[in-house]
């Protein structure tokens, strides 16, 4: 199962999140959930660079896949918020069509990367 955990700061909003695990939908190449969870939180981070210039600490493993976390030191401007948002409230959609493959929460602490 793909966990998901997002943190908030005091503000509320989004300032880090992990996401571990394989969904184990389909088999290796064509497991969907994992495509579309790996698509928008890749995606969610590369934007994150484009559109609002920000610089997260961002970890992954690369090799046998299954563990992506980033994290803002820096306060959380507006279109960074919003962007984070976007990205936790599309998993937690495909949470809803997939709750056997993966688990979206908000955490109270603070999400370790390593």
């Amino acid at each position: 199962m793909i966990k998901a955990s997002f943190h908030q700061n005091d503000k509320q909003q989004i300032d880090s999140f992990l996401i571990t695990g394989h969904a184990d939908s389909g088999p290796y190449g064509q497991d969907l959930v994992c495509a579309a969870v790996s698509a928008v939180t890749i995606g969610t981070i590369n934007n994150l660079e484009k559109l609002t210039k920000a610089s997260p600490q961002v970890v992954l493993d690369e090799v046998n896949g299954g563990h992506l976390g980033c994290r803002f030191d820096e306060a959380v401007s507006h279109d960074t918020a919003l962007l984070l948002d976007n990205l936790f409230y599309i998993l937690k959609d495909i949470q809803d069509s997939y709750p056997e493959n993966i688990n979206v929460r908000i955490q109270n602490k603070t999400i370790d990367l390593a």
